[in-house]
């Protein structure tokens, strides 16, 4: 089945960071790290405190990853989208995909005025791709 537009844009970037990767497997943060590595799609994590989750390497700031990934999967606290949206922006990111529950309307609006892709208010990575949960 066919992906809406926006979401097949941000898939189709090849380089991915998740904001909010948690080592937690309960939590999105985690389940989306996953997906990604089941999807065999390169993927990094963005957490203050980590550095390592599911075997993939963690950075404190998307500024911090080497070569800074163009498409980063949000999955935060909405009070958090604001900086991670400046963030992103002074990373280069191109593409913002705030997972379910991570958007915030003002920080969606401010992205794509910066001229940022974004996707938000609609399906989450895991169903966009599919997820097992293993």
């Amino acid at each position: 089945m066919p992906q809406p537009p926006e979401i097949a844009a941000f898939l189709a970037v090849g380089s991915f960071a998740v904001v909010g990767a948690s080592a937690d497997r309960a939590k999105y943060g985690n389940k989306v790290l996953r997906c990604y590595r089941q999807h065999g799609l390169p993927v990094v994590g963005v957490h203050p405190k980590a550095t390592e989750v599911e075997g993939v390497p963690v950075y404190a700031a998307l500024a911090a990853i080497p070569g800074a990934p163009r498409a980063v999967s949000v999955v935060a606290p909405p009070a958090a989208a604001a900086a991670i949206v400046a963030d992103a922006h002074a990373a280069g990111v191109r593409h913002l995909w705030f997972q379910p529950g991570a958007e915030d309307a003002a920080a969606v609006a401010h992205a794509r005025q910066l001229g940022l892709n974004v996707v938000a208010d609609g399906p989450c990575l895991l169903v966009a791709l599919g997820f097992r949960d293993v």
